[in-house]
This record gives C-alpha cells, sequence and structure tokens, in this order.
C-alpha cells in the first residue's frame, strides 16, 4: 500500500507489525546465558543446545508468521516453542522461569485476533502462559512473591504486544475500507454520469434518427419539407451539445443543497463531525451547478487525505458573489498548487476559471486546511 494514502495521524503506524522489532527481546535471556557459562546451569550439555533450539524458535516463530503466508507453520513453531518452555523449566527449575515472559512475547506477537471472538484468544493464550509459569514457580516451592512476579512478568509483555499489534492490524484494516470506499464512490459516479449522458442523449439522437430518414425519403419529393425537418435536425443537435456541455462543465450537478447533504452522511460516516452554515439567500442555477461540485470534491478529499475529526461547510451568496469555504482541523496535504490538466483540484480549478471565479486550496494557519471558490453572479442571475 502506497504511504501516500496512509492516515496523517497514523503516518508512523507501518501496514504491518516489523517482526525485527521483537528479536532484541531475546537479551531478556542473557541472564539465563551467563548461568550456564558460569556453570550454574548444569548439566551445561543440555543447557547450551536447548538455549540455541529457543532463540531459534523465537525467530523463527515471529518470521514465519509475519513475512510468509505459513500460518500453521508458524502455530506449529509456537506450539513447539511452548513445549520447550515448559520441558526447560522442568529440567532446569527457576534458571529458566526468565523463557516465560519471552514465550509470551511470541504468543502476543502470533495468535490472531478474531472478529467478535470473546474472550479474545491473543489475550487467553497470554494468560495460559502466564498461568503456567506461576504453577512452574509454585510447584518448584519459591516463596509467594516469586509465584506472583512469575505471573505478572509473564502477562505483561505478552499484552503489551498484543495490543500493539493488533492496533497496526486495525489501522491497516482502515487504510483498506477508505480505499474500497473511495473506489466505490468513483464508480458510483462514474455510472452516475454515464446514465444521465444516456438519459440526455438518448431521446435526442433517437429522434434526430427518424428525421434524418424523413428527410432522405423527402428530399426528392417534398424539397420544402425535408428542409423543415433538417433545420429540426440541427435545433435538435445544437440543443443537445448544448446540455452535453453543461453536464460535462457541472456533471448534471446535483445542486448545493443535495451535495452538501450528500457530503454531511459521507463525512459522518467517515467518523468527522460536520459544520454547515448557509444562511443567505439561495444561489443562482448555473453557480449552485458548480459549486455542488465544489462541494464534492472538498468532502472527497477531507476523507481521503485530511485525517481530522472536524469539517466545515460555509455557503455565501452576497455582493455579487456565490462562494463555497471547506475547512477541516486535519493535518492532509494535497500537493501540488492547482496545476493545470489532470483532475481533482486541477480539474475542479478549470471549471471554476470557466465560470470566471477563483479557487484557493492550502493549509491553514493553526492547522488543518482549507478549499475555497468563489463565483460571480450578476443581478439578473439572482433575480431568476
Amino acid at each position: 500500500m502506497a504511504a501516500a494514502s496512509r492516515d496523517p495521524e497514523f503516518r508512523d503506524v507501518p501496514d504491518q507489525p516489523n517482526p525485527y522489532g521483537l528479536f532484541p527481546w531475546l537479551l531478556i535471556a542473557s541472564g539465563t546465558v551467563s548461568d550456564t557459562a558460569s556453570g550454574k546451569m548444569h548439566p551445561a550439555w543440555l543447557a547450551w543446545p536447548c538455549l540455541a533450539a529457543f532463540a531459534v524458535l523465537y525467530v523463527a516463530t515471529i518470521w514465519v508468521r509475519w513475512r510468509t503466508s505459513r500460518r500453521l507453520t508458524a502455530y506449529l513453531l509456537l506450539a513447539a516453542l511452548a513445549g520447550l518452555t515448559l520441558a526447560m523449566n522442568i529440567v532446569f527449575r527457576s534458571d529458566a522461569i526468565v523463557l516465560f515472559p519471552m514465550l509470551s512475547i511470541v504468543i502476543g506477537a502470533v495468535v490472531p485476533w478474531r472478529e467478535r471472538q470473546e474472550p479474545p484468544l491473543p489475550l487467553v493464550a497470554v494468560l495460559a502462559a502466564a498461568c503456567t509459569g506461576a504453577l512452574v514457580t509454585w510447584l518448584q516451592g519459591d516463596s509467594g512473591g516469586d509465584i506472583w512476579a512469575a505471573w505478572y512478568s509473564t502477562v505483561l509483555p505478552g499484552m503489551i504486544v498484543s495490543v500493539i499489534y493488533r492496533f497496526i492490524s486495525a489501522i491497516a484494516e482502515l487504510r483498506r475500507t477508505r480505499e474500497e470506499l473511495a473506489r466505490a464512490a468513483v464508480d458510483a459516479e462514474r455510472l452516475r454520469f454515464a446514465r444521465d449522458v444516456h438519459d440526455l442523449l438518448g431521446h435526442t439522437l433517437s429522434v434526430m434518427v427518424v428525421k434524418a430518414q424523413l428527410v432522405r425519403k423527402l428530399a426528392s419529393r417534398d424539397p420544402e419539407s425535408a428542409a423543415r425537418q433538417a433545420e429540426d435536425i440541427e435545433r435538435a443537435g445544437r440543443q443537445a451539445l448544448s446540455e452535453v456541455r453543461k453536464a460535462v462543465t457541472g456533471y448534471r450537478g446535483r445542486g448545493l443543497t443535495r451535495e452538501i447533504e450528500a457530503a454531511r452522511i459521507a463525512l459522518t460516516d467517515a467518523g468527522l463531525t460536520v459544520d454547515v452554515r448557509q444562511e443567505d439567500p439561495p444561489v443562482p442555477d448555473d453557480a449552485d451547478a458548480v459549486l455542488g461540485w465544489v462541494i464534492r470534491e472538498g468532502a472527497t478529499n477531507v476523507i481521503k487525505h485530511s485525517g481530522g475529526r472536524r469539517c466545515q461547510i460555509e455557503v455565501r451568496h452576497d455582493n455579487g458573489m456565490a462562494s463555497v469555504e471547506i475547512t477541516d482541523d486535519g493535518t492532509g496535504e494535497v500537493t501540488g498548487a492547482l496545476p493545470s490538466g489532470g483532475h481533482g483540484l486541477s480539474g475542479l480549478g478549470e471549471r471554476i476559471t470557466a465560470a470566471g471565479g477563483t479557487l484557493e486550496a492550502g493549509p491553514r494557519i493553526g492547522g488543518g486546511f482549507r478549499l475555497a471558490a468563489a463565483i460571480p453572479v450578476t443581478q439578473e442571475e439572482a433575480c431568476e
């Protein structure tokens, strides 16, 4: 997934956990290695290969889970790591109890979260490992403080890793969902535009075809009637061309009222609080269609790029100008200042310029992004 599509609030969160971040935690076992080297853990001929096998299983389990698609293999490796941890604690007693927190880390990283799973499986597995470590400590005759320390030191790292990994997975899922929603919105808009063009031209072109056939039949028998039919064809063609131009210019805009309502729904569904301010007289039809497109484009940019929590839409119509201003409190940026050609803000700038207006887009002082468009409205338009 491209970095540009990431939510600005979580731009430092990777798309999936990085296994390398857990490998340094092998240093927790440095004390056990030191005890083995000094002869405190015996027999040493068994301790060394067991510690080596533990380290290999630790690294391999996390690596296979997050760098390959073989999840079942990762779970089998985790089971082998759990069995080795328990066996080493039985053989080497309290000298190997430190391996339980490391096992808990691997459990938190490998065991998956499931939707609507109660209680969550990773937390259950971590608690099981902690209780096993506390039970082994108790069976070895250690004090109550040691039992509590064994349980707590196993629960804490596993819980932390499990929650962090869940957070990373949730952010990645959110990104995928937003991308899918954006693609669905584009597809729906294309379908709507195709339907509009079909409705616009279907009837007119059918009439033109019929009249053209009639002209062909009348051309030799009744030239005057043929000429009148040809005039009708020309008139229908000009009308259709005018309607198509209007449709392309404003996408047969749904108008400010419908665009604002659609933007309110979309922004609310995306988790933003929306504040709409529109107290001035109604905007004339031509300006209404173009500014409706500003609302649509601005709301789309807020959803896709802002990463904010609030969005304000303000519509004004006074002093011969109709304007729309969309602001948010996010940190997203749209690179490039309205370049010529292309889509998005550049295409929007072309539409506004064609209507004799101005378009401004850029970061706000104090944070957030601002998109503002203004179109001149003549007195005659305002009165219609």
